[in-house]
């Protein structure tokens, strides 16, 4: 299906928001993604997988690209794609890391890596969008300051009640008390919704992180069933 680019914004200095509007496209469920296919003159294509980040049934459709130097698609699509231009969109595509609002009223853990922020901000958005009440708790882990997606909306809705707690494995705001390291046991103890609350964790990242906070949360108390995950890479 047809996609057009409406309207952009830029989140880091290697990642832009797409605002596409995909009217055939049937309404996507919280931490859902989409396939985006580039053609070439030549007829070569290159396609590639993108969580929405836009709140359940919302258009345009949000998709937040994080650019690879060696990728085929995601340059284009952070660099070269114009307003107006149009892009091919099949999905919305995944059904094991979705949130419903409408689901069983437990608690509900985010925590992302890097771009992994992605189909977690759909949820955290999803949540507003339907007025849920459903406790909400995000952890966030990015290498440095500047890579923080959706600052400002974070911000607000840290000020709204949803604890946001970011860490930093390479640099930390000047001036803050925060020592750089990567998300441990400790951190996942001290921040995050205990076990015994037990919540439905979502996990999404690159899959070094993915399997270390796994594991830690499996050895924390967390059942293996209520934690789902999704894990990522750059693609050559």
């Amino acid at each position: 299906m047809t996609a057009t680019l409406e309207s952009d914004h830029v989140e880091t200095p290697t990642a832009r928001t797409l605002r596409l509007i995909a009217p055939e496209l049937a309404p996507a469920l919280a931490g859902q993604h989409v396939d985006i296919r580039l053609s070439a003159p030549d007829g070569y294509t290159a396609q590639r997988s993108y969580s929405l980040s836009s709140a359940a049934g919302a258009a345009p459709i949000q998709v937040t690209v994080e650019r690879f130097d060696d990728g085929e698609v995601s340059p284009y699509l952070v660099d070269d794609l114009e307003i107006g231009d149009a892009v091919e969109v099949r999905g919305p595509v995944g059904g094991w890391l979705v949130w419903r609002p409408e689901q069983e009223a437990r608690p509900v853990q985010l925590i992302a890596g890097g771009s992994g922020v992605a189909p977690l901000m759909s949820m955290l958005r999803t949540r507003e969008a339907s007025g849920s009440a459903i406790p909400f708790r995000l952890l966030y882990g990015v290498t440095d300051p500047d890579r923080v997606f959706y600052r400002d909306e974070l911000a607000h809705l840290q000020e709204r009640g949803v604890p946001v707690d970011i860490r930093y494995s390479r640099r930390v705001p000047e001036g803050s008390a925060l020592v750089p390291h990567r998300i441990g046991t400790e951190d996942l103890a001290a921040l995050t919704v205990p076990p015994a609350e037990q919540p439905t964790v979502f996990v999404c990242g690159p899959t070094g992180f993915v399997e270390a906070v796994s594991d830690a949360l499996l050895a924390l108390g967390h059942p293996e069933e209520r934690v789902r995950t999704e894990r990522f890479g750059p693609t050559g």
